[in-house]
C-alpha cells in the first residue's frame, strides 16, 4: 500500500488521471452529471473551435460529423469525439425537434407566476411533472416563487389549469399575445 501526501485536488486528480485515466475518466462523467464538477474553462473545449461547434450544432443538430468536421477543419472522428466530449460535461445537452405549438392544437401560451409557501416547494417541483401543459419552469428570486410557461388548446383549458396550480399558492397569469423574438443560439460573449 502506498500513502501520499498531496497539496491540492489538482495533484490529486492528475495523479489519478496519469494512473487510472478509465477509472477517472469515469468518475468525472458520474460528477458531472451530478452537476458536482466545476469545470475550468471546461477542459479547454470552449476554445475558437469548440465555440465554432456549438454556433454550427444549433443552426442544425442533424448535421453529419463529416460535414461539421468539413465546417471546423477537423476529420470527422476528431469532430465526433469533440462533440462527445463536450456531451459528456454537460456542454450539449441535448438535441431537439422545434414544434409548432399552434400546428399541433396548442396555440395558447402563457407564463404563470406563482408565489409558493416554503414548506410547498420541493412538492409543488414534483408534481410539475404531472402537468402535460407545463413546458418550462424557473425558480425565481423575489416575490414570485416560480415562473411557469404554459401551452394550452384553449383559454378555457388554460383557465382550468391556473385553477388546478392555484392549490399550490396564489398565482397570476400572462397570455402571449404574439412573438416578437426568440434567440435559438447561445454566442460568445466575451467578458472584457
Amino acid at each position: 500500500m502506498v500513502v501520499l501526501t498531496l497539496h491540492s485536488i489538482k495533484e490529486i486528480e492528475a495523479l489519478i488521471k496519469e494512473k487510472y485515466n478509465c477509472i477517472f475518466t469515469k468518475y468525472l462523467y458520474i460528477e458531472r452529471q451530478k452537476g458536482n464538477m466545476t469545470l475550468q474553462n471546461n477542459d479547454g473545449l470552449l476554445d475558437d473551435v469548440g465555440w465554432h461547434i456549438i454556433e454550427i450544432l444549433q443552426q442544425d443538430a442533424r448535421i453529419s460529423f463529416r460535414d461539421l468536421g468539413r465546417k471546423i477543419g477537423l476529420s470527422a472522428p476528431a469532430t465526433a469525439e469533440r462533440v462527445r466530449k463536450m456531451e459528456e460535461v454537460g456542454i450539449i445537452r441535448g438535441y431537439h425537434a422545434e414544434i409548432d405549438h399552434e400546428k399541433v392544437g396548442l396555440p395558447v401560451t402563457a407564463f404563470i407566476r406563482i408565489v409558493v409557501p416554503k414548506d410547498k416547494r420541493e412538492y409543488i417541483h414534483e408534481r410539475l411533472y404531472e402537468f402535460s401543459e407545463v413546458l418550462e419552469c424557473y425558480r425565481l428570486a423575489g416575490i414570485d416563487s416560480f415562473i411557469i410557461k404554459v401551452s394550452a388548446p384553449s383559454i378555457t383549458h388554460l383557465e382550468g389549469l391556473i385553477d388546478r396550480l392555484g392549490q399550490y399558492g396564489q398565482s397570476t397569469t400572462s397570455i402571449i399575445l404574439s412573438t416578437i423574438m426568440t434567440k435559438r443560439s447561445i454566442e460568445r460573449i466575451d467578458d472584457n
